[in-house]
């Protein structure tokens, strides 16, 4: 082997000691993060790092860690195996997350929080206040326009309490199915997942907008607010149901 060739092989081989190396600190330090996200604890490299709080306007995430995968970057990607906060975290999470040119993707992504941080402090309508948990598991998920090429999965809505000016309403557990539709998200409901007797879909347009069209009967386990409540959604059909239709932009956003 030629000189040159050595020395071209060792600057190879020292800047791929710097990367792998390279700490995470540092790298965020020269990020240009938003003035209102702050990071603590940082430890690692950018290859393996740890972030262990990472405050967001109006939340706070703790002990943020990644894999990254080199390999992808052979591919024009950035694919990182990511997880969030432990057994005694309020927020968890974990997944392969996926960057390309093409927009963000996720594979096996897994999200649990209160209802508190999901919502933050936005102001709801009819003073309306929520608490609960909500999971969220993804299958599939690839960015596209205005929302999604491709999504896949279920959210769980977990001993849910709405209270609001016109009463109090323990919902209990939901289950709504999530997909996608010529670019739109799309949010299921099926009532033999839910006490509430409520079937139909929401639907995220663009401009965060939402669309909802669904149905509710009466049932047993529904509280008694919220039976009271039916007659102002409209007439009943011949099967029971009270119709449910809303159109403009999403609550809180």
């Amino acid at each position: 082997m030629s000189l040159l060739k050595k020395i071209i092989l060792a600057v190879l081989i020292y800047w791929v000691f710097m990367l792998a190396l390279f700490p995470a600190h540092l790298a965020l330090s020269l990020a240009p993060l938003p003035a209102n996200v702050g990071v603590s604890g940082v430890t690692g490299s950018i290859w393996s790092g740890r972030i262990e709080s990472l405050s967001l306007p109006q939340r706070r995430l703790e002990r943020l860690s990644w894999e990254l995968s080199p390999w992808s970057l052979l591919l024009g990607k950035l694919s990182a195996e990511v997880q969030l906060g432990d057994r005694t975290s309020p927020v968890t999470g974990k997944g392969l997350l996926t960057w390309s040119m093409a927009g963000l993707s996720a594979t096996d992504l897994r999200f649990e929080a209160p209802d508190s941080f999901i919502l933050g402090r936005a102001k709801l309508p009819f003073q309306t206040q929520v608490s609960g948990e909500l999971s969220l598991f993804v299958e599939t998920l690839v960015q596209g326009q205005p929302w999604c090429e491709a999504l896949k999965g279920k959210v769980f809505l977990n001993r849910t309490q709405v209270n609001n000016q016109f009463g109090e309403y323990p919902l209990g557990d939901i289950e709504v199915g999530l997909g996608c539709v010529d670019g739109k998200v799309q949010l299921t409901l099926d009532e033999a997942h839910n006490q509430l007797g409520v079937a139909g879909v929401i639907q995220l347009d663009e401009n965060k907008m939402v669309r909802v069209t669904a149905k509710v009967r009466e049932t047993a386990a529904q509280p008694e607010d919220l039976k009271q409540s039916l007659a102002f959604l409209g007439t009943k059909d011949s099967q029971g149901y009270y119709p449910i239709k809303y159109s403009g932009r999403i609550p809180g956003l």
